[in-house]
C-alpha cells in the first residue's frame, strides 16, 4: 500500500500580479465544488477576518465558511480559518501569511496550498523553505506562477516511486 503522504500534492502560488483575496476564492471554489472540506491556516487575525467578511459578502460568490474558535462548530465546517489545527477533517490545507505544515498534516490531505507575495523576499524564502521540507518528506510539489496574469505551471516534484 502506498505511503498516504505520496498521494499529498503541494502547491506553491507566488502572486505576481493577482490579488491573494482572488487566488484564494478560485482555489476554494473548486476545492469544495468538488465536495471537499479545507482548512485554511492563517496566523494573522486581520487577514482572517478580511477573508471571512469577504466570504459571507453576497455580491461575491458565498462559500460556507466559519473562523475557528475552539468549540464543536468547528469540526462541521466545510471552510475552517484559523491559525491551528485543522479540526474540521479537511482533504485540503490552504497556507497563508506565512504559516507552515504541522507535522501530522500531509498524510491526512490530498493539496496543500501555498499562497505567498512574490514581493516579499521572506515570504518567497519561507515558501522555498518549505518546498525544501516538503519534498524531503516524499510529497508531491508543484510551483505556479502568475507573473503573465495567468497561472502556469513552472515545475514539478513528483513524489518519490515506492518500491
Amino acid at each position: 500500500m502506498p505511503d498516504p503522504a505520496s498521494q499529498t500534492v503541494a502547491m506553491f502560488y507566488h502572486l505576481m500580479r493577482g490579488g491573494l483575496i482572488d487566488t484564494v476564492t478560485m482555489i476554494l471554489g473548486r476545492a469544495t465544488g468538488q465536495g471537499w472540506r479545507v482548512m485554511i491556516r492563517c496566523p494573522d487575525g486581520a487577514l482572517a477576518q478580511k477573508l471571512d467578511d469577504l466570504l459571507w459578502l453576497p455580491e461575491g460568490s458565498f462559500l460556507a465558511h466559519g473562523q475557528a474558535m475552539g468549540k464543536g462548530n468547528d469540526a462541521r465546517q466545510p471552510v475552517l480559518i484559523g491559525p491551528g489545527a485543522a479540526v474540521n477533517a479537511p482533504r485540503g490545507l490552504m497556507l497563508l501569511a506565512g504559516a507552515d505544515v504541522l507535522p501530522d498534516d500531509p498524510a491526512a490531505l490530498e493539496r496543500i496550498w501555498l499562497l505567498f507575495d512574490g514581493a516579499d523576499e521572506a515570504a518567497v524564502a519561507h515558501a522555498r523553505r518549505q518546498w525544501t521540507d516538503l519534498t524531503a518528506q516524499g510529497l508531491a510539489a508543484q510551483y505556479w506562477s502568475d507573473e503573465t496574469g495567468l497561472w502556469v505551471k513552472k515545475t514539478e516534484r513528483p513524489a518519490p516511486t515506492q518500491t
